[in-house]
């Protein structure tokens, strides 16, 4: 197995890690009813995608 000649730095490791970190979801607001939903899905609340039924929803009692 491949061991290392020398030691990685703190530094140097921590310059490889700086892109590995969690980001916030892009939101957007539904056109048909106004919710904040994530871009390019189908909005969970009315089903619309892009001004269309994408999704039928059903009324549960």
């Amino acid at each position: 197995m491949a061991h290392p000649k020398r030691k990685i730095s703190k530094t140097r490791r921590d310059k490889r890690r700086t892109h590995d970190k969690a980001v916030a979801p892009a939101l957007g607001v539904c056109s048909n009813c106004g919710s904040a939903i994530r871009l390019h899905t189908v909005c969970g609340e009315c089903g619309y995608y892009r001004g269309k039924l994408a999704v039928e929803k059903t009324v549960t009692a």
